[in-house]
């Protein structure tokens, strides 16, 4: 089995190869940086003995994202996982608006065009996976982060359309959006940002994100924390959600002490629990907050 990871230099692209490299797929590793796809490819050659083909591109061009596609049109791809993005941080007055346009392109521009490409072939034989990589930042806005936060709604949103798409037609191909709140990656440093949140490991993200892949998951988010942050952004009212979003983002700046959480809240009591206590704390409470908006968006329809 084959499997396609841009990003794949570096972060959470290179744990996701490490993680389907240790399950014996072959893979196609997708990134600017050919170095360093050199050197991944060594690393997982020698250690796992699986296949690895380079394919050296920038994904902020949409004619190479076509041309990235089209030399793969003669080999089976089994698995898309489009991992490629960055983020740009600060005031919107003040980012750098061709900055913002280049994480557009690589965002969203790249993740529809792979998607609708490689989807179309998966669909004909009616077999495939498609991990898109949005982030917990998907379900809501972020004051000082904007167009990231945006961006990735844009993935969150779309994977769902054809989710229930491809469920309408009874279709094989598996689709799905990786949520993952901070992960220990990069990313922090081309985005010129400082997580107030300590994330999680990039392995501990990525083998959780394909194992609930292959489970047929439609939204994975790991940790009980962004689990509920993705729940209370269903049920909260928007311009308290903005106002806790953009205090967390201002947090981030190098510039700023991380904000310490208020007594006996819910954030503090998550410092005083233990991860088990925290887990029966809040299980099942994402879940159930979807099945009610899942019911109240049917009877709706009716």
């Amino acid at each position: 089995m084959i499997a396609l990871i841009t990003g794949a230099s570096s972060g959470l692209g290179r744990a996701f190869s490490k993680e389907l490299a240790k399950r014996g797929f072959n893979l196609v590793i997708v990134a600017r940086r050919r170095q360093r796809l050199m050197e991944l490819k060594k690393e997982l050659t020698e250690q796992y003995g699986i296949k690895v083909k380079v394919l050296p591109h920038d994904l902020s061009d949409p004619d190479e994202c076509r041309q990235l596609a089209e030399e793969v049109s003669g080999v089976n791809i089994d698995i898309l996982i489009n991992n490629a993005g960055f983020g740009v941080f600060g005031k919107f007055t003040e980012t750098d608006l061709d900055r913002e346009l280049e994480m557009i392109d690589v965002n969203i521009k790249a993740v529809h065009i792979l998607t609708k490409l490689f989807l179309q072939r998966f669909v004909k034989r009616n077999y495939g996976f498609i991990l898109n990589v949005a982030s917990l930042a998907g379900f809501m806005a972020g004051p000082m982060f904007s167009s990231y936060y945006a961006s990735k709604n844009y993935v969150l949103q779309l994977t769902k359309a054809i989710y229930e798409e491809l469920r309408t037609d009874k279709s094989k191909v598996y689709i799905g959006a990786f949520c993952p709140g901070p992960v220990n990656t990069e990313f922090n440093d081309v985005a010129g940002a400082e997580f107030a949140v300590s994330g999680i490991s990039e392995t501990e993200a990525a083998a959780y994100a394909i194992e609930k892949m292959f489970d047929g998951q439609l939204i994975i988010i790991p940790k009980m924390y962004a689990k509920l942050t993705a729940a209370a952004s269903k049920i909260a009212p928007t311009k308290v959600m903005l106002a806790a979003t953009g205090k967390v983002q201002r947090s981030r700046t190098e510039h700023e002490p991380s904000i310490e959480p208020p007594v006996n809240t819910g954030a503090d009591m998550k410092l005083r629990l233990s991860d088990e206590e925290l887990e029966k704390a809040v299980s099942g409470i994402y879940d159930d907050i979807m099945d009610i908006n899942e019911i109240k968006e049917r009877k709706d329809e009716k």
